[in-house]
């Protein structure tokens, strides 16, 4: 495996255009060089990330929220999770916040579960997925849901049953079936290996030097 350093070294970024820039993401056309000595133009998705929560309780049921999403026109069953789109937050608080505003839940224990590229072959999104458990209701954050998320369900859910809900088609969200299925692995090894939250955020660096030119 040639690695992050080696990877950028043969596949250089030597220029890079904006084509849309909002708040979550941006979309940027990048001209990378190939190994080959040739060079292609690359379109992809730049975006601020995001966190998701498995919370467990102490009956081993997992909690999950139910949404209408858009861009699919269906509403999906997730995992309480929300963007990294508050400035200066830094991972875990943005995940005990949104379990506190989703499910009106807070936990004494995090562990971190996994890191998960939700469609790296044309966005560079990640999302952490945390293990969250001994959970109690959340002291009144004042948030007040708007949009899809007035009309957002929870419901607890067995974790082996939420698993069979994934393989049966019911569960869809790419970060809601890791996340089932990675703590469905954890808690047949007795939790043990799984990292702490204070791992640093995967983050991708810039490949070329000064702003990305606009398109």
């Amino acid at each position: 495996m040639a690695g992050i350093t080696g990877d950028r070294l043969r596949y250089p970024v030597l220029a890079s255009r904006r084509r849309f820039s909002g708040r979550v993401f941006d979309v940027v056309t990048d001209t990378v060089g190939m190994p080959d000595g040739g060079d292609a133009e690359r379109d992809q998705v730049r975006h601020v990330g995001a966190v998701g929560v498995v919370a467990l309780d102490a009956a081993g049921r997992v909690v999950l929220v139910r949404q209408y999403r858009h861009p699919v026109r269906q509403t999906l069953w997730e995992l309480p999770a929300g963007l990294l789109d508050v400035p200066g937050e830094q991972p875990l608080p943005a995940a005990q916040r949104e379990l506190a505003e989703e499910a009106d839940l807070t936990a004494a224990r995090w562990d971190l579960l996994l890191d998960l590229h939700t469609s790296p072959g044309y966005c560079d999104e990640v999302i952490r997925i945390y293990l969250a458990r001994d959970l109690s209701p959340a002291p009144a954050t004042g948030h007040v849901a708007t949009g899809e998320e007035a009309e957002l369900t929870v419901a607890r859910v067995d974790l082996d049953e939420a698993i069979a809900m994934t393989l049966r088609g019911e569960i869809t969200n790419a970060a809601a079936v890791a996340g089932l299925l990675a703590a469905g692995h954890a808690s047949r090894q007795g939790w043990v290996g799984l990292r702490p939250v204070a791992v640093p955020w995967p983050t991708l660096q810039p490949d070329v030097s000064g702003p990305t030119e606009p398109g």
